[in-house]
């Protein structure tokens, strides 16, 4: 797999603002979704790498070996700022989110045909998270973006061979992750905010921008 070294995009400077900036878009979208849900979400620290867009399903591979069984929400956007945010789980954690909506036990549900409910759980989710992490980067940083509607893929699935076969193995990407808790039911998820290699000088030139009324 290949790991381009962000130093050669980014200087060291343009990389911690980018990762202070990812800092306040993360814990963003935890706050939101802790007011819809009500469920504290304990986050690490973001980190930022670069890689051809062409790894990113070995990547994904490796991260969700977590998990023998994985659901992915995907989110495309648009704009100045362009990529997808994914959205990591393992799988039957929308079970679970409903069970603490409904004030029930997750195993209130084992007898009920819920594989809709899930679903729209994990989006509804996945929409609150992506949209507000990617919001609040184009919030600090001057612009907007468009988003396609979220979609569920599950890691074993016909949709997922199609997801893995949208990426453009000639393009590189900037990967920014955080590992987030979901403390009330102890899962652990990934959220990653991956932007194409073309909205690369417009972020440089962002970032200075953000960055020159401090100067």
């Amino acid at each position: 797999m290949m790991n381009t070294d962000s130093s050669h995009i980014f200087s060291d400077e343009e990389k911690d603002i980018l990762q202070e900036i990812m800092n306040i878009a993360f814990g963003n979208a935890t706050a939101d979704l802790g007011e819809v849900i009500d469920i504290y979400v304990e986050l690490s620290a973001p980190s930022i790498q670069i890689l051809g867009i062409g790894d990113i399903p070995d990547y994904l591979t490796d991260r969700m070996k977590l998990h023998p069984e994985t659901s992915i929400v995907a989110q495309n956007f648009w704009g100045d700022f362009k990529g997808y945010g994914i959205l990591v789980l393992p799988n039957r954690t929308g079970r679970s989110l409903i069970a603490i909506l409904d004030d029930g036990e997750p195993n209130d549900f084992e007898m009920k045909p819920i594989a809709g409910q899930e679903r729209e759980v994990l989006m509804e989710v996945g929409n609150i998270l992506i949209g507000a992490c990617v919001g609040k980067v184009c919030e600090l940083l001057n612009t907007f973006v468009t988003y396609t509607p979220p979609q569920v893929i599950h890691e074993n699935s016909n949709e997922y061979s199609s997801f893995v076969d949208s990426f453009d193995p000639s393009q590189t990407a900037i990967l920014m992750e955080t590992v987030f808790r979901f403390k009330a039911i102890d899962i652990n998820g990934l959220l990653l905010v991956i932007t194409s290699q073309e909205a690369i000088e417009w972020l440089r030139k962002a970032l200075y921008e953000f960055m020159e009324p401090y100067e």
